[in-house]
């Protein structure tokens, strides 16, 4: 493990010791599960941004593949 030094507001710092006290876990753990969690949901956003920035750059050359595609996927699978 790393260890680090970082400048919080009071405000912060006191809401972190409430937390803390709280939970029953030390300030670090608070911190090191806030930056999991962040670094989770930053990553889910990239992922959800590059599939969607997909959307509409393939062609299937069915005209009805909105409509019919769970026929579509019926017959892919079957064969």
């Amino acid at each position: 493990m790393v260890r680090t030094q970082i400048s919080i507001t009071d405000e912060q710092a006191e809401r972190l010791r409430a937390e803390a006290t709280a939970r029953r876990v030390s300030q670090a753990a608070i911190v090191r599960q806030a930056l999991d969690d962040h670094l989770a949901r930053e990553s889910l956003a990239a992922r959800v941004e590059r599939a969607r920035a997909s959307f509409g750059a393939f062609r299937s050359g069915c005209g009805d593949l909105a409509e019919n595609h769970d026929a579509y996927l019926e017959e892919a699978f079957a064969s």
